[in-house]
């Protein structure tokens, strides 16, 4: 899903290639000024224009137009360039609106290599500026992001030039609209097209290794590149999955993942009853090139082994991401393919039989019969052939699932995985985080991890108001509430977890003291920022000083100044924790928490609680928007996930911690210990 950013928000950026797409309503200059860790442009050389349009990884475009696309390599940009700036510019050659005021707001999209959409910003609020930053993409611990910058300049692209410390900034701006003048050569080419249908295939050879996440280039990228354009390096061509929207009122499982763009149904299987072919053609494998192949080719006219990391990426986090969702479309397209040949076969063996009836002489006698009996055995020659081609896939992925699992990294990995005990503190944040599984019910061997892109788009709701447990036996609401809150803190350590140090600060809010037990690994850790807030007076403390530190966010980013905040705030992602719901809370409390819910994660401020629907019910319709903000889970085996694709109603299971493990509070130790050393 894109983020949408407003002024002085930043994201980060999952990888190293990137575009820049930039739309405005009339031809405008586009160029990019590489900074230092300080911010400055060094010369003239360090500042891509259509008079020199390529640096080491970027390259602009040649002339003024209305449209544009600039290349990034964030992996082959020099060491010494911390900041990339994106320059708009109104030509001053007289013949167009001499201000941004005077036409529509430049839109600015930075997209993945097959056009899919990372971050957008449109610069609105723009009046009397001929010139503007109008993104940054910026290194921050060794990893980039970028930021929505929208900063303007009346003076044109002398004043921009300048405000980055350029030398002669006056001169370069003036050759810079000369080259623009002389119209040379033309702008980068768009990327080749690619159709809507086509071979989607994966390299069903490729290897369980990959580049470690986070190097500076992939494997097969180039290294260090002279000044030539990024496209110049081989892309692995290949069409885009067709797109379906989600059904109206489906909950995705997956909020942000590659399911917001379904693909096209699975194909059939071969005639004959042949094996099926592992290579899984409707797996989206498109712009990155696979590994070089490690693994045995396949017998002649049997499937290819399963390979771990075998999707496409440029990192084998991102390829295992890109498995684990190609694993979910398998399920999903073939679960709905048995049942809608088990529903063609009911209704078939349901017409034979009331065309029987509604015949007088069928009803009595061995002709009447041996006419049931034939209905009958057609009906169970579909439902076993289905059965068949369901159990070959099903097989299929279960012999994926056992190699996939084990290579997980601890992001994606279950709470007995052993990547959990080598674990490390990470100096990056992932792409996404393992919220528990997904199974369904004609395949109960197979368990999909459910991964959420990071951060969190939305908050967490655990409902501890159903008493149905996963075995068949009813738990009473205190035992609800205790597995609840106990799979509240499981979410709240793998947060901990996947952030740098100092980069995931936790509260918690528990107004009865109810929930001591069940946050000791938590309170002992010290991985707190605060302790437990008691009471009515302790939930309106966290609650105004959470407040308090969205309204300041939100405040800077409107007024274009995202680094002027007090000293000493906590510019960490923040989660707040809240137990017993509504116990504590007045209507000033509710009214701040529903703030927090809808505004703070736009700023940082995360929200998962710990809840009963029913205990709320006093409040009427009033909550109901809070409640449909919140991404829904339970502490037991669940099935209230439903797909985008065919609405399969998805069975959630909690990641829960196996019984007598301490890896929970091993992690939380490593996480405490880095925090002190980082505050130091």
């Amino acid at each position: 899903m894109t983020a949408e950013l407003t002024r002085g928000q930043n994201h980060p950026l999952p990888r190293a290639r990137l575009e820049i797409r930039v739309s405005a309503g009339t031809p405008v200059v586009a160029g990019a000024t590489l900074g230092d860790e300080n911010g400055r442009v060094r010369g003239a050389e360090w500042v891509a224009h259509p008079g020199a349009p390529t640096l080491p990884g970027l390259e602009v475009s040649r002339q003024a137009a209305a449209d544009h696309r600039l290349a990034v390599d964030l992996g082959a940009v020099p060491d010494a360039v911390h900041r990339i700036s994106v320059l708009l510019a109104l030509s001053a050659a007289g013949t167009g609106p001499a201000r941004f005021g005077a036409v529509a707001a430049p839109f600015v999209a930075i997209t993945d290599l097959d056009g899919g959409e990372v971050a957008s910003y449109t610069l609105t609020g723009l009046e009397a500026e001929s010139a503007v930053v109008a993104v940054e993409l910026y290194r921050r611990q060794g990893a980039w992001k970028v930021r929505a910058v929208g900063q303007g300049y009346a003076g044109g692209l002398a004043e921009l030039l300048a405000d980055q410390h350029l030398p002669q900034a006056h001169q370069l701006a003036g050759s810079i609209q000369e080259a623009v003048a002389g119209g040379l050569s033309r702008s980068v080419p768009a990327p080749p097209a690619r159709t809507a249908d086509g071979d989607r295939s994966r390299q069903t050879a490729a290897p369980a290794q990959g580049p470690d996440h986070g190097a500076a280039a992939p494997q097969g990228a180039p290294g260090p590149v002279p000044p030539a354009s990024p496209y110049d390096s081989e892309r692995t061509p290949g069409p885009r999955a067709a797109g379906v929207p989600p059904q109206q009122g489906m909950q995705q499982p997956y909020p942000g993942g590659p399911g917001d763009s379904a693909t096209a149904s699975r194909p059939p299987t071969p005639a004959g009853g042949g094996p099926v072919d592992y290579s899984h053609p409707h797996r989206q494998n498109a712009a990155p090139p696979p590994p070089p192949p490690t693994a045995p080719p396949a017998a002649p006219g049997q499937p290819a082994p399963p390979v771990a990391g075998d999707a496409t990426g440029w990192s084998m986090e991102e390829r295992l991401y890109n498995q684990v969702w190609g694993m979910f479309e398998d399920l999903a397209r073939s679960t709905a393919a048995y049942r809608s040949a088990v529903d063609f076969a009911d209704s078939r063996m349901e017409k034979e039989l009331d065309q029987l009836l509604s015949d007088p002489r069928s009803r009595i006698g061995g002709q009447g019969d041996a006419a049931r009996e034939a209905a009958r055995a057609r009906h169970g020659q579909l439902v076993s052939q289905a059965q068949e081609a369901l159990d070959r896939d099903v097989a299929q992925l279960a012999a994926e699932a056992e190699v996939v699992e084990p290579a997980l990294p601890t992001a994606y990995a279950s709470w007995d995985s052993p990547a959990w005990h080598a674990y490390r503190v990470p100096m990056e944040i992932p792409m996404a985080l393992r919220l528990g599984d997904l199974r369904l019910p004609e395949a109960e061997r197979i368990r999909i991890p459910m991964l959420v892109r990071l951060p969190l788009e939305r908050g967490l709701w655990i409902d501890s108001g159903r008493s149905a447990s996963f075995d068949g036996s009813f738990a009473d609401s205190h035992e609800m509430r205790r597995l609840g809150l106990e799979t509240a803190v499981a979410h709240a350590a793998r947060l901990l977890a996947v952030y740098p140090a100092g980069e995931f600060t936790v509260h918690v809010i528990d107004p009865a003291g109810s929930g001591t037990q069940a946050l000791a690994p938590l309170t002992q850790s010290g991985v707190l920022a605060t302790p437990p807030a008691l009471g009515a007076a302790g939930t309106a403390d966290v609650l105004a000083r959470l407040t308090q530190r969205v309204d300041l966010v939100q405040m800077a980013l409107r007024g274009g100044a995202p680094d002027a905040l007090p000293p000493g705030l906590d510019t960490s992602q923040q989660l707040l924790i809240v137990n017993d719901f509504p116990h504590g809370f007045d209507d000033r409390a509710v009214t701040q928490l529903r703030y927090l819910a809808d505004e703070g994660p736009a700023v940082g401020v995360h929200l998962m609680m710990v809840a009963d629907r029913e205990d709320s019910s006093g409040y009427g319709p009033l909550l109901d928007p809070l409640w449909r903000s919140l991404l829904r889970l339970t502490p037991v085996a669940d099935d209230h996930l439903a797909d985008p694709w065919v609405g399969h109603a998805w069975t959630y299971e909690p990641p829960l911690v196996p019984t007598g493990s301490q890896v929970l509070r091993q992690v939380l130790s490593q996480v405490a210990a880095a925090r002190r050393s980082w505050n130091r």
